[in-house]
């Protein structure tokens, strides 16, 4: 993990690497409770059974459980100390490139793209890798924005 002291550490550090982070499995369980929680149950996600012969060859996590995690990942990929508060401002772009299948560990990687001073805060673009263990594609690619008040 990169500890950031304060925002001018942070500052200097655009364009450099970050991770990875550890491996975290994803279980079938995981899938039902994000099913659940978003009332998204269809069959890929929920029904092993059915999904064993389906396109997948089993049940896979939601695309957007994958990217419900990426704050999980962020706290084992840097923190900025001196802040008043961090406010994930949103996505420029997501996107899910290769199934996450239930049982696979994912990790994330990223790299700090871009760093903008405002008035009284810094934002932070930053583009994140999830990258599925035993697979040469990743699971998803998401630009983020943080917007870290002073």
């Amino acid at each position: 993990m990169k500890k950031f002291s304060d925002l001018d550490e942070l500052i200097a550090a655009e364009g450099s690497q970050l991770g990875p982070t550890e491996w975290l499995e994803v279980t079938q369980d995981r899938v039902n409770l994000f099913a659940d929680a978003t009332e998204d149950h269809q069959w890929i996600h929920v029904d092993p059974e059915k999904a064993a012969n389906g396109p997948f060859g089993g049940t896979i996590a939601h695309g957007l459980l994958t990217l419900s995690l990426l704050p999980h990942f962020s706290h084992q990929l840097y923190t900025v100390g001196n802040v008043a508060m961090a406010i994930n401002y949103g996505y420029n772009k997501v996107r899910f490139i290769t199934p996450v299948k239930v049982g696979a560990k994912i990790r994330a990687r990223a790299e700090l793209t871009k760093i903008d001073q405002l008035e009284g805060a810094v934002q932070s673009t930053m583009t994140t890798t999830v990258e599925i263990d035993g697979s040469e594609k990743p699971a998803a690619v998401a630009e983020s924005i943080v917007r870290f008040i002073r």
